[in-house]
């Protein structure tokens, strides 16, 4: 199995869906009785009625974007996590978001993304994401020793001394992002000094297919990873432009953005995740990050669901004429209008002033008036809107709600 992280990676499909659908009903239950924020938000939940992966979407989700405010009412962690969790590290990462860790064995699950970028028992990997209040180094250094590497702890910055180190130590491996990984090539080629890396997993930032085939003329095999501070691993790359392949450990939905309600196999909408973390229990952690499902089966051989990587942010919130649209308003409005399946929300500008269009698509034929849509729109949005019907299937599966196509002040 030296080409799989561990035999999970292979199972059929139905067996995975299966043993996660168990481990959320355990999970549910656990946080209910350890967590004081899902004590109160999970409390009414029927756990014998979580049988299929559809149920997912009667339970709350907890957005991330929520995470700070919740902080400051409750404490550093929010309630989150259980009372029985060891916390060993607390960080304070942007926004400000506190995340915990607890120091064991990749607890951030970055393992499998390692070894499928090529790392392997042996190899020493010069680690350049920050160890400093975030904790994407941390993440990344428990992901290389779950392969049995030794990491070199370098961080970000002091380019020259990177290289110093990487001339001395020789590490076989790098990790971090993609534009520092280009800074130290580029430095490199100016010095005239071989890099000694073969292998990086690169995270935290696009990676272009320009930068890419770069790195692979350098001899350097790039793979992605795609992780967050709260989650850990969310899903990884095996091959390049096939997608990610989504972590063992985790159930992933793609819902509406605004809503939870799933969209539509292959289309866009935002990243949804439910952690099995006996310490941090998330359950439908709304990330903020849009993506889709990869329909076809993955030519690496493993099994589970792909997404596509990043397609943009879910978040779409802006001001309109000095007051907020939100997608959650736009989800708000479509569930009043009989017959709607589909809204769009398209803010123009001229001559200085804003304008906002609701496009409407009807599930078959339209059952209200546009100008009974507008009424709708002006009580929940405290805004004047225009409002028309477009025929079934006109609007792109793109994942956007709010479509802002004013000039970029």
């Amino acid at each position: 199995m030296e080409a799989y992280f561990e035999a999970r990676e292979l199972r059929p499909p139905s067996q995975r869906e299966q043993t996660l659908l168990a481990s959320l009903r355990e999970l549910v239950e656990y946080s209910r009785r350890q967590s004081p924020y899902y004590g109160q938000t999970l409390a009414a939940v029927d756990i014998t009625s979580l049988t299929s992966r559809a149920a997912l979407a009667d339970l709350p989700l907890l957005r991330k974007s929520d995470l700070s405010a919740l902080q400051e009412v409750s404490g550093p962690l929010g309630g989150i996590a259980a009372e029985s969790a060891q916390i060993d590290r607390l960080f304070l990462s942007p926004g400000p978001i506190c995340e915990p860790e607890h120091c064991t064995d990749d607890w951030w699950r970055m393992g499998r993304a390692f070894h499928a970028a090529g790392f392997r028992p042996g190899m020493k990997v010069q680690n350049c994401l920050s160890y400093h209040l975030s904790p994407g180094g941390f993440i990344l250094d428990s992901g290389a020793r779950a392969c049995g590497c030794s990491v070199i702890p370098a961080g970000p910055g002091q380019t020259e001394l990177q290289l110093e180190l990487n001339a001395r130590l020789k590490p076989e491996g790098y990790c971090g992002t993609p534009s520092f990984l280009a800074i130290l090539l580029d430095r490199a080629e100016a010095s005239q000094q071989p890099l000694s890396f073969r292998v990086a997993l690169v995270t935290g930032e696009a990676l272009p297919a320009s930068l890419r085939a770069r790195f692979e003329a350098a001899g350097i095999r790039v793979r992605q990873a795609y992780a967050t501070a709260d989650v850990g691993l969310i899903a990884y790359e095996t091959e390049p432009d096939a997608g990610l392949v989504v972590d063992e450990d985790l159930l992933l939905e793609v819902v509406r953005p605004g809503s939870g309600q799933p969209v539509a196999e292959g289309e866009i909408g935002e990243v949804v995740v439910t952690s099995v973390n006996p310490d941090y229990p998330l359950v439908r952690f709304a990330t903020g990050d849009l993506s889709s499902v990869m329909i076809e089966p993955s030519p690496c051989g493993r099994t589970n669901m792909r997404i596509r990587g990043w397609q943009g942010r879910a978040d779409q919130s802006t001001k309109v004429k000095g007051l907020f649209v939100h997608p959650g308003q736009i989800e708000q409005l479509r569930n009043r209008i009989p017959g709607l399946a589909r809204i769009r929300a398209v803010i123009t500008q001229s001559e200085g002033q804003d304008s906002l269009t609701l496009l409407c698509e009807p599930e078959q034929l339209p059952t209200v008036t546009e100008e009974e849509v507008v009424a709708q729109a002006r009580a929940l949005l405290r805004l004047g809107t225009s409002a028309c019907w477009v025929a079934a299937g006109v609007l792109p599966r793109d994942g956007v709600v709010i479509e802002d196509t004013r000039p970029t002040p």
